[in-house]
């Protein structure tokens, strides 16, 4: 996500340990390029969840309302995203 201030973004998960790589990033710099593809990446996987629990149909509403905050940051940060490129 492209602003004129540089903030600390998701890179992904290391899988030998888990733990979440983060790092500074600043518009059109590489680790935001690498940012913003893993923050794609996450949302279409949170589309794909979402949308079998959804088609499922038998989910309690506790089980989406899980769903709901990762799902609005995942999509937050994608509309931020396709938003910078038509800058």
């Amino acid at each position: 996500m492209s602003t004129s201030t540089p903030r600390l973004r998701s890179l992904g998960f290391d899988p030998a340990t888990g733990k979440e790589a983060l790092a500074v990033t600043h518009p059109g710099g590489l680790l935001e390029a690498l940012a913003d593809a893993h923050a794609l990446k996450a949302a279409a996987l949170l589309v794909t969840v979402v949308g079998a629990v959804l088609e499922m149909g038998k989910a309690p509403d506790a089980e989406l309302a899980a769903f709901v905050r990762p799902l609005h940051a995942a999509l937050e940060e994608c509309v931020g995203i396709m938003a910078a490129d038509r800058e």
